[in-house]
């Protein structure tokens, strides 16, 4: 029996426990440092085996080649269109006044209906002007006979002076009493035209030729001069003219061309730049610069017969400012973009592809001219382009989108007609109808601009 006077064995023998603790730490040392060196070796596997198929991925797409579509570059002519914001601009806006005070008997028009200059508008109760207008004639009746009596006395003094029966003085002071009643006279008639022409102002006319809006004054109601809604307001329609705005870097292009008497054609769409609107001239150019945005306000006339142009509408429009005729094109479908600048890949005779950095100036619809880096016969890729990269064998198949005929004789796509003279300029191609964006849809998105793998080889 043991007795508190004698010590355990684990008090005897005190370095018993750190022993076993220590065996302990050493064995889940030793079970994580295998655990470690095996998740090494998968991972060094697993990267040796991702390598070992991609390399063999390469090579194999290396080894096909890819079906793309090919365009020949030719010589065409070329647009330089100027893209604006604009609002529609009446030549003439009339707010229709009353000229006088009265009563409104009638209204003329219906709202909304064109007019013409000189139709009837609105009529003023006349009778207080009539009135006016008697008192003043008889007032003149009057003052006419007391002219004849003045002239029959001064007639009667002539005489008698010649006989030197009366003063000298007499004869001339008569002669003043007869221009006093001329004067008298005269503005009697001058107060009965006035009248004659108020009169006139109760038959309100349409002052212009355009569309009549809503009426601001009802029948019944005492009109006034210088009412601040007037009567109603009229705007000239046909013609019709849109104000824009050109920067003013684009000003001096313009000039040269408009100076020279050349018709500069202006094409408006809609709001959603969607719909041709209507075609006409640019008409003039402001005289100054504003120094606020930086822009020239111009005034493009169309005829609107149709009225598809409303007044304050707002419209997108397009300048023609020149044609550069027969010069060297691309389709836009064939240009990608990288960190370099755009490029093409061209087609070679061994039916690989190189990347060719081109030079790029105004675009022309789906039609870009190229300053540089091409020549007429060269093919390059319009369609496929999105996993080529630089030597890459390819397989030209058939592009009815563009076919290599349009290119080299000139494309004639939706709204892109061929160029004649002056006076017949084509009408500019929207940018929602060109073909750029069916390569967008062939191609899968932008995915095509992206820059070659190997362009930085070139």
């Amino acid at each position: 029996m043991q007795t508190d006077l004698e010590p355990t064995a684990a008090a005897a023998d005190p370095g018993t426990g750190e022993a076993a603790t220590r065996r302990r730490q050493r064995k889940w040392l030793a079970i994580a440092a295998i655990a470690v060196l095996v998740l090494a070796g998968l991972v060094v596997w697993r990267l040796t085996a991702l390598t070992r198929d991609s390399a063999s991925t390469r090579a194999r797409l290396a080894s096909q080649s890819q079906p793309v579509g090919v365009a020949t570059i030719g010589t065409r002519d070329i647009r330089i269109i100027l893209n604006q914001l604009g609002a529609v601009t009446p030549i003439a806006t009339v707010t229709v006044q009353a000229q006088l005070s009265g009563q409104l008997m009638e209204i003329g028009f219906t709202e909304g209906q064109i007019v013409h200059r000189g139709d009837f508008l609105a009529q003023i109760d006349p009778r207080p002007y009539q009135v006016a207008l008697s008192q003043y004639q008889a007032q003149m009746l009057r003052d006419q006979a007391i002219l004849r009596q003045a002239e029959t006395d001064l007639e009667r003094y002539h005489e008698l002076l010649q006989r030197d029966s009366i003063a000298k003085q007499t004869v001339d002071d008569q002669e003043w009493i007869v221009k006093q009643a001329e004067g008298t006279v005269r503005l009697d008639q001058a107060q009965v035209d006035a009248q004659k022409l108020n009169l006139v102002y109760c038959h309100i006319t349409s002052p212009v030729t355009g569309r009549v809006g809503l009426r601001q004054v009802d029948v019944g109601n005492y009109v006034q001069p210088n009412s601040p809604n007037g009567l109603v307001v009229v705007a000239e329609l046909r013609p019709i003219s849109v104000v824009f705005t050109v920067p003013e870097d684009s000003v001096a292009a313009v000039l040269d061309q408009f100076n020279a008497g050349k018709p500069l054609q202006v094409v408006v769409f809609d709001r959603a730049n969607v719909k041709q609107l209507a075609t006409g001239t640019l008409g003039a150019i402001d005289t100054q610069v504003d120094t606020t945005t930086g822009t020239v306000k111009m005034r493009a006339m169309f005829e609107n017969a149709d009225n598809v142009l409303y007044p304050q509408q707002f419209v997108n429009v397009q300048l023609l400012v020149n044609v550069l005729q027969k010069v060297i094109a691309t389709p836009s479908a064939a240009v990608q973009y990288g960190a370099s600048g755009p490029f093409v890949y061209l087609l070679t005779a061994d039916n690989t592809v190189t990347v060719r950095p081109v030079q790029l100036g105004a675009q022309d619809g789906d039609w870009i001219l190229v300053k540089g880096g091409l020549a007429g016969g060269d093919r390059v890729v319009v369609d496929g382009a999105d996993q080529l990269r630089n030597g890459a064998r390819v397989t030209v198949r058939d592009d009815k989108a563009l076919p290599a005929a349009d290119v080299a004789a000139g494309h004639k796509g939706s709204g892109d007609a061929q160029p004649g003279p002056a006076a017949q300029s084509p009408q500019p191609a929207h940018p929602a109808q060109q073909a750029g964006q069916d390569h967008r849809s062939r191609t899968g998105g932008d995915n095509s601009r992206r820059k070659p793998k190997d362009q930085g080889q070139q």
